[in-house]
């Protein structure tokens, strides 16, 4: 009964418990390795800690049962936990807006802090911004962050915003310092007096990489109507699921020890031949095997939880190549250095 449990519990409840369990010390040691997005997740999911059975503990830490054992206070004064271990991890200044964010529901202050916000914050405060500054926001924030922002404005605002990242270049001090002034009321800092690099093609792939898969073909049409070589260089900036086929052996290997198993056959239901016999071929033949019988039990999925997983794995993909663990290539097949 508690190993079906634990199955259910997603990698983020998994992570919460396992934090809990642990001093404020060792937790925020931990938490000084996660992005903006993940402490968030990560932090909402231990202020909604409560009743946290000793068999989901024992679940979840398996190899530390006896300091879970010994140790473990769920439930008891989180909220200043929670403090604790965020202010460890990222200092007073930076964790301040997330904890008013997790357990106050106060905004964010200061143009770094974007990165803390929910999507549709972002996309409230820039809507009504020249578009030139909500494509300059746009591009500072993270690839899967500007993509689910991008998301909520209408068919033909995504598509100026994309066009206008796509050709960014450098950013001019004097709009930079336009920046701060117009967010100057949700912002603090003040701007550099030199040019920055924002966007261009590979940002805008990137996020366009990150898109609901059906705004992004509607959106990638779009572009190439109004600019067919701006459309086709972002398009070959593109990595999506079926390029796995054209990593090298080891890197595919690298890549699936860091995949969960049950999120790679969701994936897999809704990839091209090819791809599955790649990675097929880059798994043990009794892990191949077993693969191969679940993915014939298994029945039909929803196409949306079939990209939510293949976009997942390309999160995963990503972030393994900005590491310099492995090399990504392509759409266009060249590699990416």
């Amino acid at each position: 009964m508690a190993n079906a449990e634990a199955k259910k519990m997603t990698a983020i409840n998994k992570a919460a418990i396992l934090l809990m369990t642990l001093g404020p010390h060792e937790a925020s040691s931990i938490m000084k390795h996660l992005n903006p997005k993940q402490v968030q997740q990560v932090g909402v999911e231990m202020a909604k800690l409560a009743n946290v059975e000793r068999h989901e503990v024992e679940e979840v830490i398996d190899s530390f049962l006896t300091d879970a054992q010994e140790q473990t206070g769920l439930g008891v004064d989180s909220d200043e936990y929670i403090k604790n271990v965020l202010i460890g991890a990222l200092g007073e200044d930076r964790a301040a807006g997330i904890i008013d964010r997790i357990l106050m529901g106060a905004n964010a202050k200061g143009l770094d802090t974007l990165k803390w916000m929910d999507p549709r914050s972002i996309a409230e405060l820039i809507r009504y911004e020249h578009p030139q500054i909500q494509a300059i926001v746009l591009s500072y924030l993270e690839p899967d962050q500007a993509a689910s922002v991008i998301q909520l404005f209408d068919e033909n605002v995504r598509l100026d915003l994309a066009m206008r990242i796509g050709t960014l270049e450098t950013v001019q001090p004097k709009a930079l310092q336009e920046l701060y002034d117009i967010m100057d009321a949700q912002f603090s800092g003040g701007a550099s007096s030199q040019t920055t690099e924002v966007g261009g093609l590979k940002t805008a792939a990137d996020i366009m990489n990150f898109l609901d898969s059906t705004i992004e073909a509607q959106l990638m049409d779009s572009i190439k109507e109004k600019d067919q070589e701006l459309g086709q260089n972002i398009q070959d900036l593109m990595f999506v699921f079926d390029n796995l086929m054209d990593l090298d052996d080891r890197d595919v290997q690298g890549l699936l020890r860091e995949i969960n198993t049950d999120t790679l056959l969701l994936a897999l239901k809704g990839a091209d031949p090819m791809t599955k016999e790649k990675i097929f071929t880059n798994m043990s033949k009794r892990a191949a095997a077993l693969l191969k019988d679940d993915l014939e039990a298994k029945g039909p999925v929803k196409l949306s939880d079939v990209e939510g997983a293949q976009k997942d794995i390309l999160a995963i993909a990503r972030r393994l190549a900005d590491a310099g663990e492995i090399s990504l290539g392509g759409a266009g097949g060249e590699e990416m250095i």
